[in-house]
């Protein structure tokens, strides 16, 4: 099962808006977010690439891997980014 999936919007207009599914691995709540819902982090490896986002339903921090396709989509869907050297 994927991590995130983007559940709608349009790719070939930049500014439709986008949501993505997502859930939480502590009390299992599935979820939609809004771009600004999620931050990514893009570093030199695997284990320093990651997308994180607050859980709506009991508030904690989530933090999970991002390989090349959740990079993908995440940027595509104009989710903040942050690159570190």
């Amino acid at each position: 099962m994927r991590d995130v999936a983007v559940v709608s919007g349009a790719p070939d207009v930049s500014d439709a808006p986008v949501a993505f599914k997502a859930a939480c691995p502590e009390c299992r709540a599935r979820f939609e977010l809004d771009a600004g819902d999620l931050r990514l982090a893009i570093g030199g490896s695997r284990r320093t690439t990651f997308y994180s986002f607050t859980c709506p339903e009991c508030g904690i921090q989530v933090r999970k891997p991002a390989g090349e396709r959740i990079v993908e989509l995440l940027t595509g869907g104009g989710v903040s980014t942050l690159r570190s050297v």
